[in-house]
């Protein structure tokens, strides 16, 4: 006989802190990619809002531009993973969401005295801030999400940046025709900020024992699954440095990961560049169909959801096959629909628009694929791999437009687009094809509390619930088959 666990009510604070995490990410994001749009409508103010200054600017400045949040965005990446292990989460994802905003809502004042270099000075700064956030939130979900939900809850929060994609890319293309014009896209995106930072303060908790909403079931059965106690919340595990650099599976999560953001960040940044240059379409069909791939992308995140949950329930394939299996597809599919792109000429925009939509949608698949294997290989130090993760991955987008802006002279011309997006397309498919051969979704030996502390830690890789149910099943199969 078995007893049912009481998990607590139906909508608990994990799930709140799920939805924080979600509507963070989703103001991140609007801050962060509005600044295709902004862009356009700055330097095209006839296809805009006229009464607003237009700026003369070019190809290689517009690049600058879009570069510039990655310049600071670097930087803090590992302060945020040291931070919120010294600190906590809640405050550094407060005071770095808060700055985050202050920034978006001074932009029209650093363009109107700076032009293109007061912009980047100030997306330097909201880089600058954003760059704490994103460790932090790995490490909420390590401490509130059960080894049961962690897929579940972990995928959800993550769908804040399709939501984001698509807020960034069609609202901001509805504001800047407004009577707000571009101004209101910066001060729209530091309100949504603000309120979230009110949301945050109120009903976050930097783990289950400090909440001071949650019920007692519900706190006995996270920190029963996670084997927390008061001790371990106030501990700093010593982090295993050496150990993590030369982790096989880590690297290849490295690779991973730095090859899809090169991909998708080709997207975002220049999707609105390339729909008013070669598919000659105006600013108003230009936001509807830059945002909607990301719409698709937003979709098919909820879809990888399901199928990712009947998956992992059913015993079909382990945790490590599903997040290979998932990223296959978030990868290898755009590489064939991005060439394809590249290919069509201008008369064939409706079949352009198809192939993006599917390259960016299917992307989607690539949260649970990899972005949420921190988590899976070192839970105790999941900020700290974050940390590394981002710095490498983000550094490519500071790379991305730069080399876009070196290839297309002129933005009317396909063939050089098609450099771009050939581009893309290899390295989706090396990026996959590293983490097929040496990627894993087990935790590693160097994860241990104690693991500084032996003085030979054990190289075999602990397999985790889901794969030892897996494998367990396996057996029992061949020993019918021999019996």
């Amino acid at each position: 006989m078995t007893t049912e666990i009481n998990k607590g009510p139906l909508l608990g604070m994990r799930h709140v802190q799920v939805i924080l995490i979600f509507l963070n990410i989703t103001c991140l994001y609007i801050g962060r990619l509005n600044v295709g749009v902004s862009v356009v409508a700055l330097t095209n103010s006839d296809s805009t809002n006229p009464n607003f200054t237009e700026y003369d600017w070019t190809l290689t400045q517009k690049s600058y531009i879009l570069s510039s949040f990655f310049w600071g965005y670097i930087f803090t990446q590992f302060l945020g993973g040291y931070l919120c292990k010294r600190f906590g989460v809640k405050g550094v994802m407060f005071w770095g969401s808060l700055i985050s905003g202050v920034a978006s809502g001074l932009t029209p004042l650093f363009i109107h005295f700076g032009s293109w270099q007061g912009y980047c000075g100030i997306r330097v700064v909201m880089g600058l801030a954003q760059g704490l956030i994103f460790p932090c939130i790995h490490q909420h979900l390590a401490r509130w999400s059960p080894p049961a939900e962690r897929n579940r809850l972990g995928a959800l929060s993550h769908t804040g940046i399709e939501c984001g994609n698509v807020c960034a890319m069609f609202f901001s293309g509805m504001i800047a025709k407004s009577s707000l014009g571009w101004p209101g896209i910066s001060y729209i995106s530091a309100g949504v900020a603000f309120a979230w930072c009110a949301f945050w303060v109120f009903f976050a908790a930097n783990n289950a024992t400090e909440s001071r909403f949650i019920g007692e079931a519900e706190l006995h059965y996270i920190e029963s699954s996670l084997k927390h106690n008061d001790d371990y919340h106030k501990t700093i595990i010593p982090i295993p440095w050496k150990a993590i650099c030369t982790s096989a599976p880590f690297l290849a999560l490295l690779v991973a990961r730095c090859t899809e953001t090169w991909g998708l960040s080709t997207l975002q940044a220049e999707i609105p560049s390339y729909m008013n240059g070669v598919l000659d379409m105006d600013m108003k069909s230009n936001t509807f169909f830059s945002a909607l791939p990301f719409l698709a992308m937003w979709c098919m995140s909820y879809v990888y959801l399901v199928a990712a949950d009947i998956i992992l329930a059913g015993n079909h394939l382990s945790l490590t096959a599903l997040r290979k299996t998932m990223n296959s597809l978030a990868f290898w599919i755009p590489c064939a629909t991005l060439i394809g792109i590249g290919f069509l000429e201008k008369e064939q925009k409706n079949l352009a628009i198809v192939l993006m939509t599917i390259s960016v949608g299917v992307n989607s698949g690539a949260t649970i694929g990899s972005s949420l294997n921190t988590i899976d290989l070192s839970p105790n130090h999941a900020s700290i791999l974050m940390g590394i993760v981002n710095t490498a991955a983000n550094m490519v987008p500071i790379v991305t437009p730069l080399v876009v802006g070196f290839i297309v002279q002129d933005e009317d011309n396909r063939s050089e687009w098609q450099i771009v997006f050939i581009i893309a397309a290899v390295l989706f498919f090396i990026g996959n094809s590293v983490y097929l051969i040496l990627g894993s979704a087990v935790s590693q030996p160097w994860d241990a509390e104690d693991f500084l502390q032996s003085p030979q830690p054990e190289l075999a890789i602990k397999p985790s619930p889901m794969e030892i149910s897996f494998i367990n099943k396996s057996n029992d199969s061949a020993q019918s088959l021999d019996r």
